[in-house]
């Protein structure tokens, strides 16, 4: 599971925010193809929090699709399915991930 170490990651990015701050939400966004189950990484957000000190920072979370730009046909595509990162108009593997590589803090509310 490796959202444990990604709601680490997460804390250590928040957490010079927290100490003179109240965090209340935290917005992430999660690209497609980076194999996050969003419900274990809010499940393990919620044990990293208390022990960074953050007990009520919401974790919140924007999916962004996986889409390509192939290099066979042309076409830029949405992907179907996240286990397979070839065009879905003509099958090549020949393609440019153009967006679902996403992990980032996008902002956070503090009070």
């Amino acid at each position: 599971m490796h959202e444990l170490s990604l709601c680490q990651a997460i804390a250590g990015v928040v957490r010079p925010y927290a100490a003179d701050n109240h965090i209340d939400v935290v917005r992430v966004q999660v690209g497609a193809l980076r194999q996050v189950v969003p419900d274990s990484l809010t499940f393990c957000w919620d044990l990293i929090r208390e022990y960074e000190s953050m007990p009520d920072a919401v974790l919140e979370l924007e999916m962004v699709p996986a889409e390509v730009a192939c290099r066979s046909c042309g076409r830029q595509s949405l992907l179907a399915s996240r286990w397979s990162v070839c065009c879905p108009a003509c099958d090549s593997g020949d393609v440019k991930v153009i967006r679902g590589n996403e992990f980032q803090v996008m902002s956070m509310d503090v009070s």
